[in-house]
């Protein structure tokens, strides 16, 4: 049973290491099949009565970073292409109101190519220009037709709105995951297609939204929807349901010469996977500054996730970089070891040995023990923040040290991970 409901039809270590850098571009089989993954939460479906919005993105450019912009009204955090010097889109981010907007692209919403700019040019306007749920949809109706969408929008605010929009060029449907009719979770899940698309045969992401509404609907029944719950396991989830495998789990050869492989063109964890976005709301309009953006750069089971906050009036330079972010070339480094043949289709199989196991421990066991102590400071953090606003000198001084402190953790763990 999925765990929503719509009124449209369901579709359906010691170790060395020569690091080839360029390695990572998405091989051939990931290239036909680029999405990604996402979810919006409703309150009433965490323990902490706050919504979160959570982004896998899959995507050719695996070059990511974060940048500070001041919008038409709004100051805003995002994530973007770190190929483009002066990004025109971006592809998830947070501002100042509180108001978190992503998207998963839904080619099954396209109709003829529009004049006009796309999703990511159309988020960048948004989270300048808008301060709640109310005004991003009012923005949608206002530029309607000015802008080339096909896109499934995610949007939370610091008055605990939580929604999906299903659009295209023409037009939008609202889903709010705290009505029970269409959500009566609380929470409502996508990949790449859209349930009120005319063609059931077209989009994409169908194995991704079975396994993704499976785990889900385990962490909603246990109370478990929170933070932790998607960085931990549904973003760095590497299991197939249609083939039944479970890699994380199933046992692992003994003879290192043949290592246990899994693909990842269909898991929630792609080898396309180039950054995760996981917003925690604000608890109130008049906390706005509290919601938190988390961003992972790179494929999630070679990187931890850092807190930015918009109130800072800069980003972390682990996270941004003149031309590419350190944290996500520590990961593009990391991502080469765990998938180290070039060859043909190659580069989508990852050697499950070295991710659990090489060095006695295994890379995913050393990324999550650094990632819990980033989760812990910063927990500690809000709960003084939420005693007494912060002065934005005193986040930013707070959010670089940190990521800064992230990053030289992942060196000392993985002192033969060079990268030139």
């Amino acid at each position: 049973m999925l765990s929503h409901a719509s009124p449209f039809q369901t579709r359906r270590f010691p170790w060395v290491v020569a690091v080839v850098f360029a390695l990572l571009v998405p091989g051939p089989a990931s290239r036909a099949a680029l999405g990604c993954t996402v979810a919006v939460v409703s309150g009433k479906a965490t323990p902490d009565g706050r919504p979160l919005l959570w982004k896998n993105r899959d995507a050719a450019d695996v070059d990511n970073r974060m940048m500070f912009f001041r919008g038409l009204k709004y100051a805003f955090v995002a994530v973007v292409s770190a190929r483009e010097g002066e990004p025109e889109g971006v592809w998830a981010g947070l501002n100042a109101e509180g108001l978190a907007v992503m998207n998963s692209a839904a080619s099954d919403l396209s109709t003829e190519r529009r004049p006009g700019n796309g999703n990511g040019v159309f988020m960048k306007a948004a989270l300048g220009e808008c301060a709640t749920v109310a005004d991003f949809e009012a923005f949608l109706e206002r530029t309607r037709g000015q802008y080339d969408l096909a896109a499934d929008f995610g949007v939370i605010d610091a008055g605990g709105g939580a929604c999906f929009f299903e659009t295209s060029s023409d037009g939008y449907v609202k889903f709010d995951a705290a009505d029970p009719r269409l959500a009566p979770f609380g929470y409502i899940v996508r990949t790449n297609y859209a349930f009120t698309s005319p063609d059931l045969l077209k989009g994409g992401g169908f194995i991704r939204f079975e396994r993704v509404s499976r785990l889900f609907e385990r962490a909603r029944a246990e109370n478990r929807l929170d933070l932790g719950f998607i960085l931990r396991e549904a973003a760095r989830d590497l299991v197939n349901e249609k083939l039944h495998s479970h890699p994380l789990t199933a046992p692992l050869p003994s003879d290192p010469a043949f290592p246990l492989y899994v693909n990842t063109n269909d898991t929630l964890n792609r080898n396309s996977t180039v950054s995760v976005s996981v917003f925690h709301g604000a608890p109130s309009r008049e906390r706005a500054d509290l919601a938190t953006m988390w961003v992972l750069l790179g494929q999630p089971v070679a990187g931890v996730a850092v807190p930015v906050w918009p109130a800072a009036g800069f980003v972390p330079t682990a996270t941004a970089g003149e031309k590419t972010a350190p944290l996500c070339d520590f990961g593009r480094a990391l991502i080469s070891y765990l998938y180290p043949d070039p060859r043909g289709r190659m580069p989508g199989y990852l050697n499950v040995n070295r991710l659990r196991a090489c060095g006695g421990e295994g890379v995913l066991p050393k990324l999550l023990r650094v990632e819990s102590e980033v989760l812990s400071r910063a927990a500690s953090a809000l709960a003084g923040w939420e005693k007494a606003k912060p002065a934005p000198a005193a986040v930013a001084a707070f959010q670089e040290k940190l990521a800064s402190w992230a990053l030289d953790a992942l060196r000392r763990e993985f002192q033969d991970i060079k990268i030139p």
